[in-house]
């Protein structure tokens, strides 16, 4: 039995970024369901539970850069969803599967602030003829078309070591020809279901559209992580990005960005350093969107702020979903010590409140005449807030035309952290048919478009970690 809960484990793990072997999670379930077979509820929780924890632990491996202990945390309580579904399978049938599977992604996701990485759908981010269907089922569309293939395969190759599909109609038991028939039944309608969902992806795929382009340029910083916060650093890392700007500038983009908290010290505060970015600005004449840490009544924010071509500060976004544990500590106002325990002696961030979208004015230069107008509306999430598809599509009900994620993956390593985290902003790209322009500390930094396609990015040597460097590209906006 345990080589069944490794073996299903593994196969799910492969199927994540770096792996990137996206077929097997169709498979995946596979051995989990050969082993609570016929298996108590009790029995089918401990056996899912334990194959949930390997599985977490075995995609989320790169949380131990962070802590170790909460590596350890995060996936025992994850593994519970694992539990959940197999009391499932056991008291209600193998059926049930994909519907409580979504079910459970769903709860996940939202339930205490939320986690919803790793979900089954986001293996298939590079299967884009299939994650079509996201713009209306979202990412648990296409988790329960992977889940119903699972189960197809899983019961297919029971009824084939009963002999059922041999003997359908010549067995005396009204039981096993109602297994047999429930067989065929559900195999054809997961061939229906997978034919529908590709169909309708190849003719969104080529589905022509009318759109405007801007051009955007990323800057990849690639400050190493124990460097970000460093007083001594702190003109090294501004003259940094001050040059790869200035070289990004002779592409004559409509808007520059930096990544999450690049900044290093506190926007406005730190007047010296914010002069200098504002001057850059005037003297390049492009729009540039920062992250930048700021203070607000002795409340700190992460946010983005952009800065016009004139060198003015036009508008300003405080992140709204923050990271627990990380930006800020659940209970704290109740119990300080738990502040003390986790964060230390560093202050809390504060939430922001208004899903801001940010205009890009109309500019001329002496080079040419920009395609931008009013109405160029773009949105910016921080960090992990495209994990969350509420968020995004808040953001585009407000008027965003397309999407700009700035985070800081240094954190992880060169892990599949950075590449597991683009996968969630392909998603949201699909969801809402607007493009994604990510731009990352040290990668994923790239650009992708309204179906889902990442078309160009910053690379070198075939690699996206821990370069440094900077990219311009067009983006098509409706």
């Amino acid at each position: 039995m345990l080589w069944k809960i490794i073996l299903s484990a593994l196969l799910l793990i492969f199927s994540f970024p770096n792996f990137n072997l996206s077929l097997l999670a169709f498979i995946g379930f596979i051995p989990l369901f050969f082993a609570i077979e016929n298996k108590t509820p009790k029995k089918s929780f401990l056996i899912s539970y334990i194959m949930g924890f390997i599985f977490y632990l075995g995609t989320l491996y790169w949380l131990y850069h962070v802590t170790t202990i909460g590596l350890i945390g995060l996936c025992l309580c994850l593994a519970f969803y694992f539990g959940i579904f197999g009391i499932a399978i056991s008291r209600f049938g193998i059926l049930i599967a994909p519907i409580a599977w979504i079910i459970l992604e769903y709860i996940q996701s939202h339930l205490f602030t939320g986690f919803g990485w790793a979900l089954l759908g986001y293996s298939q981010y590079k299967n884009l003829p299939l994650i079509q269907i996201a713009d209306f089922s979202g990412v648990y569309g296409v988790s329960f078309v992977i889940m119903m293939v699972n189960v197809s395969i899983y019961m297919s190759l029971r009824a084939k070591r009963s002999n059922l599909l041999r003997l359908l109609w010549a067995l005396p038991s009204q039981r096993l020809r109602r297994i047999a028939s429930s067989t065929f039944s559900f195999l054809a309608m997961t061939i229906l279901i997978l034919a529908a969902s590709y169909t309708y992806g190849f003719f969104r795929l080529n589905e022509r559209q009318d759109a405007n382009s801007i051009k955007v340029s990323v800057i990849q910083g690639n400050i190493p992580q124990e460097l970000k916060w460093d007083p001594e650093a702190q003109g090294m890392i501004i003259e940094k990005y001050v040059a790869l700007t200035k070289m990004s500038a002779l592409d004559n983009p409509d808007l520059i960005v930096w990544p999450e908290t690049s900044f290093p010290g506190f926007f406005e505060i730190d007047r010296e350093m914010t002069d200098k970015v504002l001057n850059m600005a005037r003297e390049i004449k492009i729009p540039i969107l920062a992250g930048v840490n700021t203070e607000r009544d002795e409340r700190y924010f992460n946010s983005a702020v952009l800065i016009s071509g004139e060198g003015n500060i036009m508008d300003k976004y405080d992140k709204i979903h923050l990271v627990p544990f990380g930006e800020y500590v659940p209970f704290s106002n109740k119990f300080p010590a738990l502040h003390k325990l986790v964060l230390g002696e560093l202050g809390e961030f504060t939430p922001g409140q208004d899903f801001k979208t940010f205009n890009l004015k109309p500019q001329t230069t002496n080079h040419e005449s920009r395609t931008t107008n009013d109405e160029t509306r773009f949105a910016t999430l921080i960090c992990f807030e495209d994990i969350f598809p509420e968020l995004a599509k808040e953001f585009v009900k407000n008027g965003a035309k397309f999407l700009v994620v700035i985070t800081n993956d240094a954190w992880y390593g060169k892990s599949g952290a950075a590449y597991q985290h683009t996968a969630c902003s392909v998603f949201r790209a699909i969801e809402n048919r607007v493009p994604i322009v990510r731009c990352a500390n040290t990668g994923y930094s790239c650009f992708i478009d309204s179906k889902g396609k990442i078309y160009d990015s910053v690379e070198e040597k075939k690699s996206h970690l821990f370069i440094t460097g900077y990219k311009t590209s067009i983006v098509k906006i409706k």
